[in-house]
């Protein structure tokens, strides 16, 4: 009984651990883009766009096109 308590409480730390890190980056990913969006117009489709064309751009070098 111990050892699946200990077992547990360890299981939720770490859970808890890597919700807490997720939550901070998806604030500061918000924070990012309201304030892109508040200084210089971006909004979060640019922001897509550009990723995606970034991504497409990495597969035709990786592929030699």
């Amino acid at each position: 009984m111990i050892a699946t308590l200990i077992v547990a409480w360890i299981v939720f730390i770490i859970l808890w651990k890597l919700l807490k890190a997720t939550l901070k980056s998806a604030f500061i990913i918000a924070a990012i883009i309201i304030l892109l969006n508040i200084s210089f117009g971006i909004t979060p489709q640019d922001i897509w766009l550009r990723i995606m064309h970034f991504t497409q751009t990495l597969s035709n070098i990786q592929s030699g096109k």
